[in-house]
C-alpha cells in the first residue's frame, strides 16, 4: 500500500465512530476524492462507498482504511487528513502541500 495522504490518528478514531454511529456496513469503504469546484477550483470529496474502481490506491494507518482513485493520487499527494474538534470548529482537515491557494473555509484549493 503506498500512503498518498497520511492519516492521523484523530482522524482515524473519527473515522472509526462514523462507521460505529451510523451503522456503515463493513462492505462500505472511505473513499478521499478530488472534484472540481468550490471557490479555489477543487475540493475535496469524502464520502462512503461500495464500488471499487481498478485504479484505486489504498491508504492504510491507525486502522483506517482510505481509498483514493489515480487522478485524485495526482492532486493529494503529501496530503495529511486530520480531524479537529477544536472552538474552531470541528471536521475533517486537508493539509495538502501541493495547494497555491486555499479557500477561508479550508474545503477547496487551486493547484
Amino acid at each position: 500500500m503506498i500512503n498518498i495522504i497520511q492519516i492521523t490518528e484523530a482522524s482515524a478514531k473519527q473515522i472509526q465512530k462514523i462507521r460505529e454511529d451510523d451503522s456503515i456496513s463493513d462492505n462500505k469503504f472511505l473513499r478521499v476524492s478530488v472534484v472540481g469546484g468550490g471557490c479555489s477550483g477543487f475540493s475535496y470529496d469524502l464520502s462512503f462507498d461500495d464500488t471499487k474502481r481498478e485504479d484505486d490506491i489504498i491508504v492504510s494507518e491507525h486502522g483506517a482504511q482510505l481509498y483514493v482513485d489515480a487522478k485524485s493520487a495526482l492532486y493529494l499527494s503529501g496530503t495529511t487528513l486530520d480531524y479537529s474538534s477544536g472552538l474552531n470548529g470541528k471536521g475533517f482537515e486537508f493539509t495538502n502541500p501541493n495547494a497555491v491557494r486555499t479557500c477561508g473555509c479550508g474545503s477547496s484549493f487551486a493547484i
